[in-house]
Parts: structure tokens; C-alpha cells; sequence
């Protein structure tokens, strides 16, 4: 719904994106004063419906969100979103991401109105879907859009109503049903494994329905941390023979296919190897979908995915989506922006191309950062060909804690710690270079923390120390190798141990999750798994936004054709 930002103003003093020094609660004061109706755009829309012989019932307080202009015979309803309120106002402002619209706003204010706005986001996919769901009709016009042309988005609502009057045929035309399934916020985890992206989207409203891993290991531990209701929905099995009839029909489907074919510690075989040829098998499932293909795909993996077989690989799959009808998009996080582990993954999304404006590179001045790094542009560059729709991203934020913040507080005692003879035989594995940098620390007057790697150099195992507040990548415990150690070390002492399930979880941002099974099999886990809070990222900064946007401007409806506005 629209509210008037000048009413705050009013009963503020000055405009909320202004205010700097209010606590929570005077801006609780504030927003009981805003009136959501009768704004001024909302006004001329109405006018210029009834100039068309359109009288209209206003602000049924029955209907889910509360529409601002409803038809109840026709099951129209219209909403008018005030662009600050509802998370346009950014992008209009030219801004990367919401919070840039308050960067001059004092912190306690700044939090209130991002949490608020993005709420009202959230409800706004909720209001549209329940809408859907009864069989409504919906629009959802920006107040600047009626603005900018109150006769065309009148005349959009004209012909949505005209078209109900009609009683056009209820089988969904394809974009109205990609449209529609947007505010539903629904996703399918292809290669789940223990679900750490299903607790990264949940965190910023996205609802999974449909899991599918292979892996016995691993679908315990996800049904250990989401309970029972997880098991109606995850098809335990291989994806290359997954009944299409088993996946439903989602907003988004996501895919954190195999990397053992791509990344350095494999056979760099790329996408025909025995594990990473498991895409194929989901692009399989995307293809035999037909109109119930999701209107938005997102790939992970490591960045050996950019270069395998010459980039070939790369290539392939993004012409897979293209064909298919994504136009896409790829950039680069590393989880050492979220938690204390150096962790870089590639990621692509992919939009059906019907409902975005294609943007290449050039069109957004692409040049190398810290998410499209330059072997990346170099990816988009050299994949010209490809339908590709190219987003603007912020900088990933600056993380605010160490290794030594998650670790769990074992005394020396406990069993974990490694015996005396044990650690002195990894302090010898080490070259003297990291054998210099143990010793300072065990010669130090405080206690520090490293980790250890053990990796083959020139045909013998060597144990690698890094100490500078991070943890290694975290990788699966195959043949044991895998497995990172922690080196405690100070006033002449020193300790070592493997890291703990609890503290592998919280370098993967998933600090409650619910450990079940051997340590092994959480090492397992969660060394196969995508970060959370990346993942939180994405769905906050890009999948949410694109949501956003793509709800408004034209009618989501079951069937028929439209204008859309743009």
C-alpha cells in the first residue's frame, strides 16, 4: 500500500530518510501517524478509473494485504506501493543496495527502517500470492509510475478488468504463471546436501519445498536439523533419475552440483567427470519441467568452474540455461567476508528471459571487483553470445569477528586435545618456514590459535600452519587428509586437535544447526556445503530486490496478456 512520506515529515519535522537521532521508540510514534491512504497518486488513479466508468470499491481491509483499489466482482485487485516504503526508492535513486538510501541516518534508525522495509517486501509476496491462490487477479503499481502516467497504468487496470468481464479461459498463459509463482517465494534444493542453502534463503523469507541429494550421510543430518516435515519433501536419490513429476512448481531452483571435477584437488575432468557431470542431470529436470520451469535458477561452485577445460565447461552451462531460456548472470563471494574461513564460490543466476530486459556487460560498465573479479569479466566477455542480464552489486561487508570467536571452549584435559607425542609428530611434518611461525607463537606471551592442513609436497605429507585469524578452507574428510586441525599454542606450550563439529558449523554461518551422526560425517557435511550466511547475501541483496521488481508494473494473473509497464 502507498504512504505518505510527507506526513512523516509532518509529524517528524523533516523526511525519514533525514532523521539521524531518534530512538526506536519515536519512530514507532512517528509511523502510528502515517496514513497509508488517499495518498496523492493513489487519488489520481482513481479518477481517472472513474473517467473510464470504473467505479471501484477502495481499501478492503478483507483481502489479504489489504489492496488499495479492488473490483470484487471482477477479483481484481490493484495495489499502489510507495516507493520508499516498499524497497523502490534505491533503485530509482541509482543506489547499489537499500542501505545506501540511509547512509547519512544514525544507526539505530538505520536498522528500523531496513528491517521495516524489508518487510514490507516480504509481505508484499505473501499478500500477492494468497491473492493468486484465491484466484485474484493482482496489480502492483510504484506511486512514480502513476506519477509518471496515471492514464497508462489506468488503462492497464482497465484491460485487466475487461478481461475478467470476458471470463477469458483459466489454463495459464506462460509468463502470467512465471510472474505468479515470483511472490510465492518457494524454492527446489537440487544437490541439498545438509541444507545450508535452505538456511540461508529461509533467514530472508524463501520457503523450501522440494530437497534432492544422494548422499545417506547427509540426509540424516538435514532431517536431524529440520524435522520430520523435511521428509515429504526430499527425494533421496540420484538426480539423473529423478521423476520430473516428484519436483513441484517453484519461484527458484537451486543447484550446488558436485565440484569434484572442477576444483584443484581433482582430476579437473570438468562437467563429464563421474561426480561433477551431476548438472546435466539437473539441467535434465529443468528441461522436461517445460511451463513449470522456475523463473529463477542459481548455480554454486568453486572457481575452478570458470576455467575448467579451458572454460569450456563454463560455457556449456550457462549455453544450457540460455537454451532453456535464462538469460544470466554470474559473480563471486568469498565466505571470509561473512565468517573466518577463506572460502571463494562462483555463482550463477539465471532469469527467464521473458520477464527481464536484457542487460550485458557493457550496459552496467562491468570492470573488475571483488564479486566479478577479472577472471570473471573475462568469463562474460568471452561468452558474449549468451543472453545475459547483468546486475549491479554492492561490496560484500567486512566481517566483524575470528577464528578464536568461534572455537569452543575445551579444556586442556578434554579428550579432543591430541597426546603429547601426537602433536609433536605434526609440529615435525611442518617445513621450517611454518615450523618458525609455530614456534613464535608457542614462545608467545598469550595464547593464539592457527590451523593445519596436512597436504602431499613432492611425494611426503607436510602440515601447513596459517595464523592469521582464519581458518582453511573447509573441505571434506576424505582419506582423513581433509580434515583440518587446530593449533593452540602460547607461554611454551602447545596443543592440537581436529576443529569440532559446532565450530565447522559456525564457519559455515550455520552456528545452530543441530549436529547429529560422527564427527566425521558433520566434517563431511558441512566441508560438501555451501556458507550460509553467503547465501543470506545473495537472497538479501539480489534475489529479493529481483523478486521486488518483477511483482510489480503488470498484472499477475492466471491467464491472458497485458501490457506491462515499465
Amino acid at each position: 500500500m502507498s504512504e505518505h512520506v510527507s506526513d512523516v515529515a509532518s509529524a517528524g519535522g523533516q523526511s525519514p530518510r533525514r532523521r539521524q537521532k531518534r530512538d526506536a521508540s519515536q519512530i514507532s510514534d512517528i509511523m502510528r501517524q502515517v496514513h497509508g491512504r488517499d495518498t496523492t497518486p493513489e487519488v489520481r488513479l482513481r479518477q481517472a478509473l472513474l473517467a473510464r466508468g470504473l467505479p471501484h470499491s477502495v481499501a478492503s481491509e478483507a483481502l489479504p494485504g489489504k489492496p488499495d483499489i479492488v473490483f470484487p466482482t471482477e477479483r481484481v485487485a490493484v495495489f499502489v506501493d510507495g516507493d520508499y516504503w516498499h524497497g523502490n526508492q534505491w533503485r530509482r535513486r541509482g543506489k547499489l543496495a537499500l542501505e545506501e538510501q540511509f547512509e547519512a541516518t544514525a544507526a539505530e534508525s538505520r536498522v528500523y527502517w531496513l528491517r521495516k522495509i524489508r518487510r514490507n517486501m516480504r509481505r508484499d509476496c505473501q499478500a500477492t500470492s494468497a491473492l493468486l491462490d484465491a484466484g485474484w487477479l493482482v496489480l502492483r503499481l510504484w506511486e512514480s509510475q502513476i506519477t509518471q502516467d496515471v492514464e497508462r497504468c489506468a488503462q492497464v487496470i482497465a484491460d485487466s478488468v475487461e478481461s475478467r468481464r470476458r471470463d477469458e479461459p483459466a489454463q495459464p498463459d506462460r509468463i502470467a504463471a512465471l510472474r505468479g509463482r515470483l511472490s510465492q517465494m518457494t524454492c527446489a534444493e537440487f544437490f541439498a546436501g545438509i541444507g545450508l542453502m535452505r538456511l540461508g534463503l529461509e533467514r530472508q523469507g524463501w520457503h523450501v519445498t522440494f530437497a534432492n541429494d544422494i548422499d545417506v550421510r547427509k540426509h540424516a543430518m538435514y532431517t536431524a536439523h529440520f524435522g520430520d516435515d523435511s521428509a515429504a519433501h526430499f527425494a533421496l536419490g540420484d538426480v539423473h533419475a529423478l521423476p520430473v513429476a516428484a519436483a513441484p512448481s517453484v519461484t527458484l531452483a537451486t543447484a550446488s552440483f558436485p565440484c569434484n571435477d572442477l576444483s584443484l584437488a581433482g582430476g579437473r575432468e570438468g562437467l563429464a567427470g563421474k561426480h561433477s557431470s551431476a548438472f546435466w542431470g539437473f539441467i535434465r529436470v529443468l528441461t522436461e519441467l517445460g511451463d513449470r520451469r522456475p523463473p529463477l535458477v542459481l548455480l554454486e561452485n568453486v572457481p575452478g568452474f570458470l576455467t575448467a577445460q579451458d572454460g569450456e565447461d563454463f560455457a556449456r552451462a550457462l549455453s544450457a540455461l540460455d537454451s532453456l531460456g535464462y538469460a544470466v548472470d554470474a559473480f563471486q563471494l568469498d565466505a571470509a567476508r561473512f565468517t573466518p574461513q577463506s572460502r571463494r564460490r562462483v555463482f550463477v543466476i539465471g532469469v527467464q528471459a521473458s520477464l527481464v530486459e536484457e542487460t550485458p556487460a557493457e550496459a552496467v560498465g562491468l570492470v573488475a571487483s571483488e564479486t566479478r573479479p577479472q577472471a570473471l569479466v573475462d568469463a562474460i566477455a568471452a561468452n558474449k553470445g549468451l543472453r545475459w542480464c547483468v546486475r549491479r552489486l554492492p561490496t560484500p561487508p567486512l566481517r566483524t569477528h575470528s577464528l578464536t570467536d568461534i572455537l569452543e571452549d575445551l579444556p586442556d584435559e578434554d579428550a579432543a586435545w591430541w597426546s603429547a607425542d601426537r602433536a609433536t609428530y605434526l609440529l615435525n611434518q611442518m617445513s621450517p618456514r611454518h615450523r618458525a611461525l609455530a614456534q613464535q607463537m608457542i614462545e608467545a606471551p598469550e595464547v593464539s590459535y592457527g590451523t593445519i592442513f596436512r597436504r602431499m609436497r613432492k611425494g611426503r605429507s607436510m602440515a601447513e600452519l596459517r595464523a592469521d585469524g582464519m581458518a582453511g578452507c573447509l573441505r571434506t574428510p576424505r582419506g582423513g587428509s581433509g580434515r583440518q586441525i587446530l593449533f593452540k599454542a602460547g607461554y611454551g606450550c602447545y596443543q592440537a586437535r581436529l576443529l569440532t563439529a559446532r565450530e565447522a558449523a559456525r564457519l559455515m554461518g550455520a552456528g545452530e544447526f543441530t549436529i547429529s551422526g560422527s564427527l566425521n560425517d558433520a566434517l563431511f557435511g558441512f566441508g560438501d556445503a555451501v556458507c550460509a550466511d553467503a547465501i543470506e547475501w545473495i537472497a538479501t541483496y539480489y534475489l529479493n530486490p529481483l523478486v521486488n521488481e518483477l511483482i510489480h508494473g503488470a498484472p499477475l494473473r492466471v491467464g491472458g496478456e497485458c501490457e506491462t509497464i515499465s
